[in-house]
């Protein structure tokens, strides 16, 4: 992935994270080999987010260790590209590996958290729309328009909002049944994920019926 399609991110410029991808780029390792990283800690946080239900007292373990998967994941999507790019492995196939991941890590995640919630239909919808964002995108793209990563629901902010409700999901368990915060971070993520989408699907053809006009 070239630079001007790459997300801007400033975690890019942390002092650890350019130290971890300059080792990695001295090191029999691929960007594509860290893409693919990002699969196994996002499947390991939709698997614990299985165990939620049943959880009980060790409600809080489980979700520091997806908090943790949820590091994880972002450390890989930030080296794979500095690895990449600055590390100067990028190839050929890069494009492939830098999305087809992180759909599934998407897909394993959110699921994941509609089964913790006790409403399995709601993270299939929330995933699919996290998926068609990314679609749009890469649509619109693949035309001509420019690359897009507006929200209000990009993969950052999907993000965010799973963690603080697998933060917030040991203190609600205290208080009253488990499962509303991931429920409605869930209901939140669609919508904003629809919107998404249609912002991204505007632009793209606000840009590409302007440049037929022209």
């Amino acid at each position: 992935m070239s630079k001007e399609n790459r997300r801007p991110l400033k975690a890019r410029s942390w002092t650890i994270m350019q130290k971890a991808a300059q080792w990695m780029s001295k090191k029999d390792i691929t960007p594509n080999q860290i893409s693919i990283a990002s699969i196994a800690f996002s499947g390991l946080a939709g698997f614990l987010f299985l165990l939620f239900p049943a959880a009980g007292s060790a409600l809080w373990f489980y979700a520091l260790l997806i908090l943790l998967c949820f590091v994880g994941r972002s450390f890989c999507n930030i080296l794979d590209g500095l690895v990449a790019i600055e590390g100067g492995k990028a190839t050929a196939s890069g494009e492939l590996f830098n999305d087809i991941p992180d759909r599934i890590s998407d897909v394993l995640i959110i699921v994941g958290a509609g089964y913790a919630a006790g409403v399995p239909i709601l993270g299939w919808l929330a995933a699919v729309l996290a998926v068609m964002t990314a679609y749009v995108r890469t649509l619109g793209r693949g035309l001509g328009a420019p690359t897009d990563f507006q929200g209000p629901m990009a993969k950052l902010q999907r993000m965010l909002i799973i963690s603080a409700a697998c933060f917030l999901a040991p203190i609600e368990a205290l208080f009253w049944e488990q499962g509303y915060i991931l429920a409605l971070s869930l209901i939140v993520i669609s919508i904003g994920c629809a919107i998404t989408i249609w912002r991204r699907a505007k632009s793209a053809y606000d840009h590409l019926e302007g440049e037929s006009n022209a």
